[in-house]
């Protein structure tokens, strides 16, 4: 079986509200279980693909700050 993990997670919220996608990620975030990062990969990945250079720069400036510490 040919299982692609993107377009799975992409198929499963495909129409899925803002609110829903909040959900979605407070939830992941504080369960804390690590199957659920590619989820959010996913999630980051189709972000970055549609973010302009300086949304992408300021996240980056932001991992920094908090990376730093």
């Amino acid at each position: 079986m040919n299982f692609q993990i993107r377009d799975a997670i992409s198929a499963n919220v495909h129409g899925q509200s803002a609110a829903e996608f909040k959900d979605i990620v407070q939830d992941a975030i504080s369960r804390g279980e690590e199957h659920l990062l590619p989820g959010l990969g996913v999630f980051f990945e189709k972000w970055w693909q549609q973010s302009t250079t300086e949304e992408q720069d300021a996240f980056v400036q932001k991992l920094e700050k908090v990376f730093a510490h």
